[in-house]
């Protein structure tokens, strides 16, 4: 605890404040390090590529969910099925579309538009 004299010394002391920088707005240019940060970050990188576009043999989810947008059918399978029943070099969508035309429940006859209309998840 400081003595009444080291407090009356600190009251009479010129108040010294940091110099306040100004807080950066929504039209403020972003400095480079940012975007270098954003480019480089590992994460922001695996999302780049769709799931329906990669191989099978380059997922590493445990359960792949597909469903139609038409029927409202879902179907779900474990990758390693998928991958014993397609080929690892096969990609998530047309094993996902083999999966759905097989057993595809609205027919209309006409070839067009007959098929199921995948949702990869």
């Amino acid at each position: 605890m400081p003595t009444p004299k080291q407090m009356e010394k600190l009251g009479n002391a010129p108040q010294v404040t940091p110099p306040v920088s100004p807080t950066p707005g929504p039209a403020d240019n972003i400095p480079e390090a940012y975007w270098d940060a954003v480019l480089l970050d590992p994460s922001g990188r695996a999302r780049a590529v769709p799931i329906r576009q990669l191989r099978l043999g380059e997922i590493s989810q445990y359960l792949l969910r597909l469903g139609c947008r038409r029927c409202d059918r879902v179907l779900k399978i474990q990758t390693s099925d998928a991958v014993r029943l397609y080929g690892a070099e096969t990609t998530w969508k047309d094993a996902g579309r083999r999966l759905l035309d097989s057993k595809c429940e609205n027919r209309t006859g006409s070839h067009e538009e007959d098929g199921c209309w995948p949702s990869f998840e």
